[in-house]
């Protein structure tokens, strides 16, 4: 039985590097469409992981939330260098949203494409594919999880800096004004609020998020995470 939990972990750290590490090009990505090539020319569009892990958000955190049975495994990797200025002077405050939300939309597109890959699978029958049931199943959770609590719109999450964006182009700018003024303790909001059962509320949709996925792809999804989340 030893092995599968180190099959488990294993397919667990795989999915969290793909899903952090693959929402941060998605950054550079979208800003390198709109003439933003300053993650490209620092080697951040590579998918070489080392050079996006970040050793809290990457290691230690997830490693924390791993051995104290949290509940839930998030991260973040190294962000990537993104300059807004020259994405907005050629795309506008809707270029600067579209950057900002890319690595959630991400996180949500490759949950909803595992879930089908489960459902495609069907029951495993042998250790390969009990592996790869492991890894998609830990990889809708940690996708979903990671979208969502990215979209939080608390500084510096990805929602954030999306309204922003959208309060300037909307030039509501005491929303702006705002956001400035509460960015430098943007940090401390997140662990008062991770550390408080607020946290429970704001991961709530987690839930109905996981829920659609399931009648999405015919499988109960929520059940298969459990089950391997027990292991």
């Amino acid at each position: 039985m030893e092995y599968i939990k180190i099959l488990n972990i294993i397919t667990m750290i795989f999915a969290l590097a793909i899903a952090i590490i693959g929402h941060e090009i998605m950054h550079a990505l979208v800003a390198y469409k709109y003439g933003d090539d300053t993650a490209k020319n620092e080697g951040r569009l590579s998918i070489n992981p080392i050079k996006h892990v970040d050793l809290v958000g990457t290691i230690i955190v997830p490693a924390l939330l791993y051995f104290s049975n949290a509940g839930f495994l998030f991260g973040w990797a190294k962000p990537v260098p993104v300059n807004i200025n020259t994405v907005i002077r050629n795309g506008g405050e809707n270029a600067a949203i579209a950057v900002s939300l890319a690595g959630i939309t991400y996180n949500f597109a490759l949950a909803a494409f595992f879930a089908i890959l489960i459902a495609f699978l069907g029951e495993p029958n042998t250790l390969l594919e009990t592996a790869m049931i492991m890894f998609l199943a830990h990889s809708v959770l940690i996708n979903v999880v990671l979208g969502v609590f990215n979209l939080w719109p608390i500084p510096p999450l990805d929602g954030a800096n999306a309204v922003i964006h959208l309060a300037q182009k909307l030039k509501l700018y005491k929303i702006v004004d705002f956001y400035h003024k509460i960015f430098p303790y943007g940090m401390i909001l997140l662990i008062i609020i991770i550390a408080t059962p607020l946290s429970s509320i704001l991961f709530f949709p987690i839930y109905y998020i996981l829920y659609l996925l399931s009648l999405f792809a015919g499988i109960d999804l929520i059940s298969l995470i459990n089950s391997i989340e027990r292991i």
